[in-house]
């Protein structure tokens, strides 16, 4: 069965949430199911991310959410491509690329100028996936963070 990918819509919040809460918990985060549909809703019904959910037949194996941010010096939209999980099940299935696939898609239909992610240093799986799907590690730049909350 292959994988097909829609842009997810506030009825798909509940199914959203669980992949996200597998997410958050995969990144060392308590699992909190009512939270996560919470933020999920926020997002979707403040117009403030963009969510495509992977789905094999009727069940959802993956999700991708991309936030919006502006480039000021190509004076265009780009996005951030903050989040991208796929069922262990079905990993190496092609949810992951189907994913990508759409996030790129999306970039273009929205006449933007770049997609940036980031993942953690120690997750080799992933960073191959980026790789051999067309992403390009940045060399050039320093990432710095500022916590202001804990």
């Amino acid at each position: 069965m292959g994988i097909e990918v829609r842009r997810a819509t506030i009825d798909d919040v509940p199914v959203t949430a669980l992949l996200f809460n597998a997410y958050r918990m995969f990144y060392g985060q308590h699992s909190n199911l009512k939270e996560a549909e919470t933020f999920l809703k926020q997002r979707l019904q403040n117009n403030e991310s963009v969510i495509f959910i992977a789905m094999a037949g009727d069940k959802a194996v993956g999700f991708t959410q991309l936030y919006p941010i502006f480039s000021s010096l190509g004076l265009k939209r780009a996005w951030l491509l903050n989040d991208l999980f796929v069922t262990e099940q079905s990993r190496g299935k092609g949810a992951a690329t189907a994913l990508l696939n759409a996030a790129k898609e999306h970039g273009r239909q929205t006449n933007s100028s770049w997609l940036t992610l980031q993942t953690a240093v120690n997750n080799i799986t992933a960073q191959k996936v980026y790789e051999s799907n067309g992403w390009k590690k940045e060399n050039d730049y320093n990432v710095y963070n500022f916590r202001i909350t804990e």
